[in-house]
């Protein structure tokens, strides 16, 4: 196992089934958490280096979110994840060669239980302007950037329905923090 990258970014989010999120996160991580208590749960990743909790609480659960995702080094890695994300069938959409967020990106989209989007790309280069087939979205949504564009603006033979799944760290070890607890006594 890799030492830790310092510092690790830690994400939060709100879940409405605890079950299900672990069934998902468990398949796209490639892991199982670190740790499973009532009503939480936490993985802890070397690649990238995070550390991301999950809470179960309906009420809390908001659409408005935005997405996650992670860079990676190689188009030949994103090949590697992308057939492995196939493969556990959670890969909603591919973009290959696309200009998004002023940059040229190779890229696949999942979606966890609640609807939260991560996006796993290859950077490219920078660009100087947006894809086209982004435009109805943007504006939509103020001219917000990095949104994954809508299934019916994607032409047909750029959607995957196949799975999706990949290792994201060595799974020969799970990762233990020292128990801590919050005033609210979830623990991380």
């Amino acid at each position: 196992m890799e030492t830790p990258v310092f510092p690790r970014m830690h994400v939060s989010l709100y879940v409405s089934d605890l079950n299900a999120t672990v069934a998902f996160y468990n398949a796209f991580f490639g892991q199982p958490a670190a740790k499973i208590r009532r009503g939480y749960a936490k993985y802890v990743l070397d690649q990238p280096s995070l550390i991301i909790s999950f809470v179960e609480n309906p009420a809390r659960v908001q659409s408005h979110f935005g997405h996650l995702g992670f860079q990676v080094e190689t188009v030949a890695e994103l090949n590697v994840r992308l057939a492995a994300a196939r493969a556990a069938g959670l890969v909603q959409r591919e973009e290959v060669g696309t200009s998004c967020c002023y940059a040229k990106q190779d890229k696949f989209w999942v979606n966890d239980p609640d609807g939260v989007e991560w996006e796993v790309y290859y950077f490219h280069e920078d660009a100087e302007f947006n894809d086209p087939r982004y435009e109805a979205d943007y504006q939509q949504t103020s001219n917000q950037c990095c949104i994954a564009p809508a299934v019916s603006a994607l032409a047909a033979d750029t959607l995957v329905t196949a799975p999706m799944a990949f290792t994201l760290a060595d799974t020969s070890t799970v990762a233990e923090c020292a128990p801590s607890c919050s005033p609210g006594g979830v623990c991380c």
